[in-house]
């Protein structure tokens, strides 16, 4: 597999390494620079331990043989030496397991101008420190770094004053022995997060990379490929949207290819006519005045047709762009409802069809009154259409109880829409078995017009139909508080 150093895979492995790398480094400057303040500080820290064990089994007013045995054994367990002076300067107790390396001691053992083998020197080097002192320094006879560390211990006889030389270990070799111990973990440590790293990056980024090569057969218009998101909850919810989105492409191809067809064959059919009728005028009916008119009301009729074809069209083009401005206004629905019905009282007497209203003398809403009336009127000529003879048609307009909305409803006792084709009657050119014929007044974009329109004034709209129950179309718009204030002040 080809390295790409911009890749998702090989940076999230480059962070990963690198971070526990770092990790391992920061590690190592501490410990290095460390290491040596943090022995010191401790082992002052031990001497003073050793002090106050040595304190109690001596200095105590019970101390018997046993105490002192403990203290010894405190001593040597200790790798330490201990010395304690009265007010005279003179050693009351000696505990060494130092031998010649203790510094009370040596032939010679002056440090900072401190003999540390008198009594009376040590006395009152901690008279002057307040009591307690500790000093570090080289020990010349063997070369070890030391530790004096003394304190002044008040009775009810007297003072005494407490002294414990103890030798610092070896630092250097082990911070000698710690580096190599450390390369040997860095090296390991190394290879453990280069592969750990490696597991993770794979681990993040194989549902995203599997995503990316099923994107890849999308964009080439394959709608049969599905995304999985592996084990992570963002990678399995972007999943689930590119399958989300992906049904949807499919869709919209299907509709696509359908309006192409639809189309295609909705401007074929006309033309047709138009070409043959305007053929049959040049050869047979152009000297026949009767026959001539005829062939030409038919193509005029033709021509109309596509011209409110085209006009459909793009005013659904516009609608759906959202950039179609609303020329909105406070007008009266029971109005313009009692308006459409009188604009279709033609079709409804031709029809033999009974109209039932439900509308208030007034209902003030706001919204763009041409293109609501567009609404009830599409609504309306479907209900006529596919209304046989004898039977009813419903319209009515009321208030909710919340006041605030308005519910328009036009029902039909037609033969209803199938539970299959009622999710589709929205889109364009969806035509379900009832209405499979061409019509000169209907060129299939009616109720695509229509959800634009409700979708532009954002408003709940549906259909409720069964097969031989009829159907009822309805929409819901929301009254503004601007409209209330209105009607509150005509009254």
């Amino acid at each position: 597999m080809r390295l790409d150093r911009h890749g998702i895979r090989f940076n999230i492995w480059l962070f990963f390494f690198m971070f526990a790398v770092s990790v391992v480094a920061i590690l190592g400057i501490l410990q290095f620079s460390l290491i040596k303040p943090y022995y010191r500080n401790n082992k002052i820290i031990t001497v003073k331990q050793i002090s106050d064990q040595i304190q109690n089994y001596v200095l105590n007013q019970n101390a018997d043989s046993t105490a002192i045995s403990r203290a010894l054994q405190v001593t040597v367990d200790n790798n330490v030496c201990v010395a304690i002076y009265n007010d005279q300067g003179r050693m009351i107790y000696d505990a060494d397991s130092l031998g010649s390396g203790c510094v009370f001691h040596a032939v010679s053992s002056t440090v900072e101008n401190v003999d540390l083998r008198s009594g009376n020197s040590l006395r009152h080097l901690l008279d002057d420190n307040n009591g307690e002192y500790s000093l570090n320094f080289t020990n010349q006879r063997t070369g070890q770094d030391m530790i004096v560390y003394g304190r002044t211990i008040s009775t009810n006889l007297a003072n005494f004053y407490l002294f414990v030389n103890s030798p610092l270990e070896p630092v250097d070799s082990i911070v000698d022995f710690f580096s190599r111990q450390y390369f040997l973990y860095t090296i390991l440590l190394t290879v453990i997060s280069f592969v750990v790293s490696m597991i993770i990056s794979n681990l993040l980024t194989k549902p995203i990379i599997n995503m990316k090569d099923q994107a890849e057969k999308l964009a080439e218009a394959d709608y049969s490929v599905r995304f999985s998101g592996g084990r992570f909850t963002e990678t399995k919810e972007l999943a689930s949207t590119m399958n989300d989105a992906t049904d949807k492409l499919s869709k919209i191809d299907e509709l696509r290819k359908d309006l192409i067809a639809n189309v295609s064959h909705d401007i074929k059919t006309p033309l047709t006519s138009i070409r043959a009728y305007a053929e049959m005028i040049k050869d047979i009916s152009g000297d026949i005045p009767a026959k001539r008119d005829e062939h030409l009301d038919v193509i005029i009729d033709e021509a109309d047709y596509l011209d409110k074809l085209v006009t459909d069209m793009s005013e659904l083009s516009r609608m759906q762009s959202g950039n179609y401005v609303l020329k909105q206004i406070n007008f009266d629905l029971a109005e313009c409802i009692r308006s459409t019905i009188k604009l279709n009282e033609v079709l409804i007497r031709e029809g033999k069809l009974n109209i039932v209203t439900d509308v208030p003398d007034e209902l003030i809403i706001y919204g763009d009154q041409v293109k609501l009336t567009q609404v009830i009127n599409n609504f309306l000529t479907n209900a006529i259409k596919h209304t046989p003879a004898g039977k009813t048609i419903r319209i009515s307009a009321r208030l909710l109880d919340d006041e605030e909305t308005v519910r328009t409803e036009v029902a039909d006792e037609g033969e209803g829409i199938s539970k299959e084709d009622l999710p589709y009657i929205w889109d364009r050119y969806q035509k379900s078995s009832r209405s499979f014929s061409r019509s000169m007044t209907n060129t299939g974009l009616g109720l695509a017009i229509v959800k634009a329109i409700l979708d532009t004034h954002h408003a709940r709209y549906g259909v409720e139909s069964a097969p031989g129950e009829g159907s009822l179309f309805w929409f819901e718009l929301n009254r503004p508080q601007e409209v209330e204030e209105i009607e509150n002040d005509v009254s």
